[in-house]
């Protein structure tokens, strides 16, 4: 039996339905309307994919997204970019995590409310380059990622530092 086509017909006779089966249901669950979508798939390029050892299987695949200039859909997009990618390669993976790398908290996304379960979480891991410290005391790879946020007077000094 094909239960979508019941509920379809039930929420479209009363789109409040939803909210009667909600502990705390909006205030204006009344004013609610009653749509079914069909989502048209987007391109996404996620900046980087990091796959498990083939050996491990299934792995835990990482997501990366370097971000240096605000966007405020930045977490929409990521979000939707890996969880399409998760969705599609499920098999392959038991997990899924995210890092984003940011120069500083003042480029982040200002309204992370909606996200706040998968920011505040283990899943999401937020990177902040200009809070790791000194960068003369950071292994030289994430003093080379900290490298790109220094002042430009400033960096071919700390670059000398870095070099052998």
């Amino acid at each position: 039996m094909r239960r979508d086509s019941i509920f379809y017909k039930l929420f479209q006779q009363s789109p409040t339905l939803l909210f009667e089966l909600l502990t705390n249901p909006p205030t204006n669950a009344d004013n609610y309307r009653f749509d079914s979508v069909a989502v048209k798939e987007h391109k996404f390029e996620i900046d980087g994919v990091f796959l498990p050892p083939e050996n491990e299987s299934p792995g835990t695949v990482y997501f990366c997204e370097v971000q240096f200039q605000k966007d405020e859909r930045l977490y929409e997009r990521v979000f939707a970019e890996s969880s399409l990618y998760f969705y599609r390669n499920r098999a392959r993976f038991s997990d899924w995590q995210a890092a984003i790398i940011y120069p500083s908290r003042s480029i982040e996304q200002t309204d992370i409310h909606p996200h706040r379960t998968l920011l505040n979480g283990n899943q999401v891991h937020r990177v902040y380059l200009d809070e790791l410290g000194d960068i003369r005391q950071l292994p030289v790879w994430v003093a080379l990622m900290v490298l790109t946020t220094v002042e430009e007077e400033q960096a071919p000094e700390e670059a000398r530092y870095l070099l052998p």
